[in-house]
């Protein structure tokens, strides 16, 4: 799965974000046969089957209209989940301090896969920590970014008896 051409973005986003929704992002991987786009969407109040819904009958209709994909694909609309993928800059920012599996179109350090805590955002640069070692990937070098959900139980729970 890969992130969507522009030309999509600037027809779904618009759509989603009318609709009272955050477009988390949208991936696009086309086939002749059983193509997937597929828009995460999110809200301050999580996200609901209902919602799902609503904005994929949105789409759909400007999809039919407006033709913008040649041959036959699925349309998915669903929420980020607790390890979303990250599209955009700004969602790095959202999520400093947060754990990031990183996957990189070529090799730094003779690695295409890193997992570290993101340390901060300047410029077009992510800086993720990695035990001892702090790590400069350019976001353009990212194919692919996915937040680390955080299953501990005892997070931020006192126990008592």
């Amino acid at each position: 799965m890969k992130q969507a051409p522009g030309h999509l973005v600037d027809l779904i986003e618009p759509i989603v974000e009318g609709l009272g929704y955050e477009c988390v992002g949208i991936e696009f991987n086309s086939h002749p046969k059983n193509g997937m786009l597929r828009v995460y969407i999110d809200s301050e109040n999580g996200i609901l089957l209902d919602d799902c819904t609503r904005v994929s009958h949105q789409l759909s209709g400007m999809l039919d209209v407006e033709d913008p994909i040649q041959g036959e694909y699925n349309l998915e609309v669903s929420s980020p989940g607790a390890d979303r993928p990250f599209f955009k800059l700004s969602q790095f920012e959202r999520f400093v301090g947060s754990l990031v599996d990183v996957n990189l179109f070529t090799p730094i350090n003779k690695r295409r896969k890193l997992t570290g805590a993101i340390v901060k955002v300047e410029d077009d640069v992510i800086f993720l920590q990695e035990q001892d070692e702090i790590h400069e990937i350019p976001f353009k070098a990212m194919s692919k970014a996915r937040l680390v959900p955080d299953f501990s139980l005892n997070k931020g729970v006192r126990s008592g008896k």
